[in-house]
């Protein structure tokens, strides 16, 4: 210290021992970095006197304890925990001291690990929303937060993350961290999102969802693409209603009424969780009063021995889980039914006669059950069976010509007999009356063969067939009576080829024909026309038709459809050529015989020869000769005798000639006549007359006309 300064120094301590307390001076305590400080960061502390002598000492304490000498600057270069604190700090000179400084509190943390936390889980499905939370355990001000995902690059956000409506993407490996200034805390630990797509609830009707009155019936709930979820809760609910009936899986009409007829939903949400799947579609449930079996055959009731034949048994409006019995009417009792020895082939629904017999003849009846508490359905109708050994040639002519017809209408239904051999009478089964002849009876009268029912009504609906007296019978046709709208089809079957037309009639329209829908086997296949054509009919066409209005009603009819037979109509075309061939052929020889006769009578002894001429001759006695062999290869017949004539002549000028070479027109004509069996079988005759004429007609020299015939 300089001389010059000595006497303030000695100044101020007489002043401080003379009691002058208020010159004693107090230092100011600075802190150079921000007093929030992590470990491992740097901090400096400045304590401050006024007056700036060289002199003073500095004394430094924490939170009050043992003083500590050092500089005016306190430098702490990697701080701890234990190193936050009160800190104070003084000055001195010798044995006097200033005022302590204010205290200044540094605050040290260690670097904190944020805790991230998942609401409502980590397993979700899309269209769920989900929030992730990053929370440091100090409550720090000004904090900034990085989240990162799969350890990509860090986005700044606020401490709470939430995605609205998740999709697949969304799903990976979180992360965050926090920072203030230029410090970071450490990361937290991972947290994983799975998204599964959601499921959708989907509802099962069993048996069906068409069902009857008193059945068994189970709704079920199932989940699709359900992965994640080991548990569901399920929720029903019925029509458009916001309450729950039930909570299973599977809810059970142990019996059915009408009253639970309705649209059924449900959805799922996870046991223990908040996952919740889609709703499912609504599901219709309908309830009818009582199953009604339905019998139909296929291709006609009517059979001849050895035809196939289908029986179908069908449950009106429902097709699912049946199984089907069969029965035959006990003869004697309309009400009592047995079981055919073969029912078991018609377990799926057809009962099938591939070979039909005449024990196969009979009245047909079928039911249907299911369900493991048993359903029967009622009887169906009856359907009438009959096998005949011989397919006789006589028709039921019906007229109108149709199948179905209105009621209070005259109706004539004819037995036409080409061989007219046998006197039919009209005969039909019914359900009301069974049984019934035209000509014994008040539903018809009879004249000849021809029934007429004057006035019609429902209870004429059924089945009609010729009856000869020696009771064979003809194939049977199917006849409806009712009002209001029916089907103008075709009364008998129709052959795989032809051309069928269907129209809608109404009895009350003029004209009668409307514009309908058609439908077959109770789908839709043409809609608003006065009639639907079918070209080139085939066996895939058969089925129930009925044509639909949506005000006046429908009218169901069945089309039947048979193979054509080529051989049988080829065999009658053969019949009608061999018959007409037959008749001109006698009567053209006949003529040609009267002819001959004639001109050799007229001529006889003028007939002169030449050498040319008996050339010619023995040229065509030759060629006569071969003819003879040709047609004797091509008799189609066997017999013990045949009977074979041979003449030439030649017609000239009014002479009768043999064939030369000289006439300028020749005429040479030659007949066939075979004798065949009607079948096209091997005669077994004694006797085959077999005939031929040619005719041939050319131009050669000369000026006369010459007919050369050879009849054999």
């Amino acid at each position: 210290m300089e001389l010059s300064q000595l006497p303030l120094v000695f100044l101020l301590i007489s002043n401080i021992h003379s009691g002058h307390n208020e010159d004693i001076p107090k230092p100011t305590l600075t802190v150079l970095q921000k007093s929030l400080l992590f470990s491992g960061d740097s901090v400096t502390l400045r304590c401050e006197v006024d007056q700036s002598w060289d002199v003073w000492e500095f004394l430094w304490s924490k939170n009050s304890n043992h003083e500590s000498t050092e500089g005016e600057i306190k430098t702490i270069n990697s701080v701890k925990v234990s190193d936050r604190g009160e800190y104070r700090c003084r000055a001195r000179i010798g044995g006097h001291y200033t005022h302590y400084s204010e205290p200044v509190t540094v605050t040290i943390y260690d670097i904190p690990k944020p805790t991230l936390t998942v609401l409502p889980q980590s397993s979700l499905f899309t269209g769920d929303s989900v929030t992730l939370r990053c929370e440091v355990n100090q409550s720090w001000d000004h904090l900034e937060f990085l989240w990162s995902k799969n350890s990509n690059i860090e986005s700044t956000e606020a401490a709470t993350k939430t995605i609205k409506s998740v999709k697949v993407s969304d799903g990976g490996e979180y992360r965050c961290r926090a920072q203030r200034g230029g410090h970071y805390t450490y990361y937290s630990k991972p947290v994983t999102l799975t998204i599964y797509g959601k499921p959708k609830s989907k509802v099962t009707i069993k048996p069906d969802q068409h069902v009857f009155r008193g059945e068994t019936v189970t709704l079920r709930c199932d989940m699709d693409d359900s992965e994640g979820v080991t548990s569901w809760q399920y929720s029903w609910y019925k029509e458009s209603s916001a309450s729950v009936f039930s909570k299973l899986q599977e809810h059970t009409f142990s019996f059915v009424t009408e009253s639970d007829a309705g649209k059924y939903s449900c959805y799922g949400v996870e046991r223990g969780g908040s996952l919740r799947s889609h709703r499912s579609n609504k599901v219709t449930l309908r309830v009818s009063d009582r199953a009604q079996a339905v019998l139909s055959v296929s291709p006609q009731k009517w059979l001849t021995e050895g035809d196939s034949v289908t029986l179908i048994c069908k449950v009106y409006g429902s097709s699912t889980g049946w199984t089907f019995s069969w029965y035959t009417v006990s003869s004697g009792n309309r009400y009592h039914y047995e079981l055919p020895s073969d029912s078991s082939r018609g377990a799926g629904g057809n009962y099938t006669v591939s070979s039909a017999a005449l024990n196969h003849t009979g009245v047909y009846v079928c039911t249907a059950e299911r369900g493991n508490l048993v359903y029967n359905t009622t009887y169906s109708n009856k359907q009438p069976l009959w096998v005949t050994g011989v397919s006789l040639p006589v028709s039921l002519i019906i007229s109108p010509s149709r199948s179905q017809h209105f009621t209070s209408v005259f109706l004539s239904l004819s037995c036409e007999d080409q061989s007219n051999s046998d006197r039919w009478t009209v005969r039909r089964y019914t359900d009301s009356w069974w049984l019934e002849d035209c000509s014994s009876s008040d539903w018809g009268s009879q004249t000849g063969s021809t029934c007429t029912i004057s006035s019609t009504s429902t209870s004429d609906t059924g089945v009609y067939w010729c009856q000869s007296e020696s009771e064979e019978n003809s194939h049977s046709v199917n006849i409806t009576v009712h009002s209001g709208v029916i089907l103008e089809s075709p009364v008998h079957p129709v052959t795989e080829g032809e051309t069928m037309t269907l129209r809608c009639i109404y009895e009350y329209a003029s004209p009668p024909y409307i514009r309908a829908d058609f439908y077959k086997d109770g789908s839709l296949i043409q809609n608003q026309t006065t009639e639907m054509i079918i070209s080139n009919v085939s066996k895939s066409h058969e089925g129930f038709y009925y044509c639909k209005h949506p005000e006046r009603g429908e009218s169901p009819s069945w089309i039947s459809v048979t193979a054509s037979s080529r051989t049988s109509r080829s065999d009658g075309l053969n019949l009608v050529i061999i018959g007409v061939t037959a008749g001109l052929t006698v009567t053209f020889l006949i003529i040609v015989f009267s002819t001959l006769l004639w001109c050799y009578r007229n001529n006889k002894g003028e007939r002169s020869q030449s050498p040319s001429s008996v050339s010619q001759h023995q040229n065509s006695s030759q060629t006569s000769e071969q003819n003879q062999s040709e047609a004797g290869n091509n008799t189609l017949l066997s017999g013990d005798a045949h009977i074979y004539e041979s003449v030439d002549t030649t017609i000239n000028n009014g002479k009768v000639t043999d064939c030369l070479s000289g006439p300028s027109e020749h005429i040479y004509a030659e007949i066939e006549l075979r004798s065949t069996s009607l079948l096209g079988k091997t005669s077994k005759s004694s006797d085959t007359v077999y005939s031929k004429l040619t005719l041939v007609t050319y131009q050669g020299p000369g000026s006369s006309d010459v007919t050369c015939t050879r009849v054999k």
